[in-house]
């Protein structure tokens, strides 16, 4: 079984010209993503694996695999730990 990530449903998501900002509703505090940051959140809230994310993420910034890995994870660490995002099993 895989897992799938979602929005926490008190987050709300305004995109920017240069990336998005995130509120926690509940918490009132934001968070602010470049482009990148979204394009990964997009990825895993769109049902694509931390692994696909990572290779997509390598392919389009020209960067190795390992990297793009350790940044997915570290991204989707910091949107877990603020209550961002949910795992879905």
């Amino acid at each position: 079984m895989s897992i799938t990530f979602s929005l926490n449903p008190q987050v709300s998501v305004a995109e920017t010209d240069d990336g998005a900002v995130l509120l926690h509703e509940r918490t009132g505090r934001y968070w602010q993503l470049n482009g990148t940051g979204l394009s990964v959140l997009r990825s895993l809230i769109g049902g694509e694996t931390c692994e696909q994310a990572a290779q997509t993420l390598a392919s389009e910034h020209a960067v190795p695999t390992t990297r793009a890995r350790d940044d997915v994870a570290a991204l989707l660490d910091s949107l877990r730990s603020a209550d961002l995002l949910r795992e879905n099993r």
